[in-house]
């Protein structure tokens, strides 16, 4: 018996299929050709769709590599519409170095990233704070996106790291030592409520839209003096919780109490691609976030 050979197609015999890039590799192939000069100063780059097509990854996926080569001064005119263009000044092949981005309030700085990073196929977000409540919010606006079929992940993974109900938290605390417990009640009411709206809206995007999507929690033993949180390994947003003495009523009582505005929180921004110290701070505070997962922090139940 005789098996005829797979007939080959016009452009030749069949290859398997590639493995999908991601954002990252689509931004880093594409800097490798502008500082070699395949792409040249004041060139146009070819369209967001003819760039999906050869990598073999959605259209958000291009935009968001697009903007980190815009970041860094290699691209201008990044938008929907025309395609890009290679920067004019590139002199010999090197983009000036740009200042940082500026640190913003939390609640300015998390949302856009957050929406950013749903663009890859694969998302993957780590936190660490004292509660999700501005990662709940910052979620948001991707989910609409997905809802409205503007974007849609293959999966999402999300891991969270917040402070156990079993300790004396450091903060929010009364100035004078009294009503401790009701602080404690409150702050885990708002822990486990927020986790909980986090956790259902990711999870229902399984139902509704078929992504593959894990939500995990964990505790941590201590009060976290910073919040973190890694998106897709690649960047690293990091804000410290500033206290404040001031007063507030709580269940019609006015205490005075240190507490601190996580929403408002100044975060600052590091990304791969961004110079050395940028990378070295992402890495590392991906060890950090991982060691601290996977030793000291124990099951988290949201519950009262």
């Amino acid at each position: 018996m005789t098996v005829d050979p797979e007939p080959a197609s016009a452009n030749g015999p069949k290859r398997p299929p590639r493995p999908q890039k991601s954002h990252r590799e689509v931004a880093d192939e594409l800097r490798a050709r502008i500082r070699s000069g395949v792409l040249r100063p004041g060139q146009r780059m070819p369209t967001q769709a003819r760039l999906a097509d050869e990598f073999g990854v959605e259209r958000g996926a291009v935009r968001q590599a697009l903007r980190i080569l815009q970041s860094e001064h290699l691209l201008t005119n990044v938008t929907k519409g025309s395609p890009a263009t290679v920067a004019p000044d590139l002199g010999h092949g090197r983009a000036p170095a740009g200042p940082p981005a500026p640190p913003e309030p939390t609640m300015v700085g998390l949302a856009p990233r957050i929406a950013a990073a749903f663009a890859a196929p694969h998302v993957e977000i780590d936190a660490l704070c004292l509660t999700s409540v501005s990662l709940t919010l910052a979620i948001g606006e991707p989910l609409r996106q997905i809802h409205a079929g503007h974007m849609k992940p293959a999966k999402v993974d999300v891991r969270v790291l917040l402070p156990s109900r079993d300790i004396d938290l450091a903060f929010p605390a009364p100035v004078d030592g009294s009503a401790a417990d009701l602080l404690h009640r409150r702050w885990l009411t708002q822990r486990n409520a927020q986790g909980q709206v986090l956790r259902h809206n990711l999870l229902a995007l399984r139902a509704t839209h078929g992504i593959d999507v894990r939500v995990s929690f964990r505790a941590l033993p201590f009060t976290p003096p910073v919040k973190l949180y890694l998106l897709n390994g690649t960047e690293a947003l990091f804000a410290y919780y500033t206290l404040t003495r001031h007063e507030r009523e709580i269940d019609h009582e006015q205490l005075e109490l240190y507490d601190a505005e996580g929403t408002q929180s100044m975060l600052f921004a590091f990304e791969q691609g961004a110079g050395l110290r940028d990378a070295t701070f992402v890495e590392q505070s991906r060890l950090w976030f991982n060691a601290l997962w996977e030793t000291i922090s124990s099951d988290l139940v949201l519950t009262a």
